[in-house]
């Protein structure tokens, strides 16, 4: 059996599904359109982690009121606006590793660059899209995990 172990850090392809919010607040996502477009996506989780690892955590004691006991937490110091603007720009960039069949108004193909990621996660269409696929990647991991452990 020949497996690419490279292949494993490109993700996923999910068909572009459009969604809507209902008048009770809840979002309906459609079934995709047979000439929809695809996004090929990856988790999220191994670059959350790498952010988190790059940066000092501090902690300090603070006083529950409810318990009325000192209880220690532990904090991230909060990042520029700038550097937090950059750092979600890499996070969908490395999110999203391909595109497929998404054209521009003068029907130019959108390719997967940096730029064309982020702007498309500007449309809350998308980014609902994108939310809802990173949300189906998350539950599929902790099933294949749950299996894993039966095992």
């Amino acid at each position: 059996m020949v497996i690419d172990i490279d292949k494993s850090s490109e993700g996923e392809w999910f068909t572009f599904f459009e969604s809507r919010i209902g008048t009770d607040g809840k979002v309906i996502y459609d079934d995709p359109k047979p000439d929809a477009g695809r996004v090929c996506i990856r988790s999220i989780g191994p670059f959350i982690e790498e952010k988190q690892g790059q940066r000092k955590r501090k902690y300090e004691f603070v006083l529950n009121p409810q318990t009325r006991a000192m209880e220690r937490v532990g904090y991230y110091d909060e990042i520029p606006p700038e550097q937090a603007k950059n750092e979600q720009g890499d996070l969908w960039d490395y999110a999203i590793t391909g595109l497929e069949g998404f054209y521009d108004k003068n029907g130019k193909e959108i390719t997967a660059t940096r730029e064309n990621k982020i702007k498309l996660m500007a449309l809350p269409l998308f980014d609902r899209f994108i939310a809802r696929c990173l949300q189906l990647l998350g539950s599929a991991e902790t099933q294949a995990k749950e299996d894993e452990a039966k095992n």
